[in-house]
């Protein structure tokens, strides 16, 4: 399988919630890379890894990132490749408004996509959307896809009784 989506984490602390995204990947038959690379502590890392993601053959990066949050806003800002920013709630007392602030307002030409908080299942699908517009297999995927989020929702309709 072709990796074609490189996911990176600022610490090893987020790969349980980076994972959603991996999982969402692998169910949709899409490669994927999953690295630790941190915007503060490596910099040098990151810049080698966007750098030359897209000659390593990576279609789109999402990068989770808590407290500061640089690493999806850098990561965008030196390379091409769509990234998609998973705000990750940090253990200070900001509720994660810090994370989701810092991926949001990217200045004018740096844009990241940005999903909710904690929510790499989202990214993941987003990915795959993305992936999607020059890939008629995936297509074919995320239209089964919509149809079992469907068939979910009937199914817990029915389970209502009042």
């Amino acid at each position: 399988m072709e990796t074609k989506v490189g996911i990176i984490m600022g610490s090893s602390s987020d790969l349980s919630l980076m994972k959603k995204a991996a999982d969402l990947l692998q169910k949709f038959g899409v490669g994927y890379e999953i690295r630790v690379i941190s915007a503060h502590r490596a910099p040098d890392i990151l810049t080698e890894y966007a750098t030359t993601a897209a000659k390593r053959g990576l279609k789109v990066i999402i990068a989770g990132a808590g407290g500061a949050a640089h690493l999806p806003g850098v990561t965008a800002a030196m390379t091409i490749l769509q990234v998609i920013g998973v705000p990750v709630k940090s253990s200070n007392s900001l509720d994660g408004w810090d994370s989701i602030l810092s991926i949001l307002q990217m200045p004018q030409g740096v844009p990241v996509a940005t999903v909710a908080l904690d929510n790499a299942a989202n990214a993941g699908i987003l990915a795959v959307q993305i992936l999607a517009l020059s890939d008629a297999e995936l297509t074919r995927k995320l239209n089964d896809y919509k149809v079992e989020l469907r068939e979910k929702v009937l199914e817990m309709d029915k389970g209502i009784n009042l």
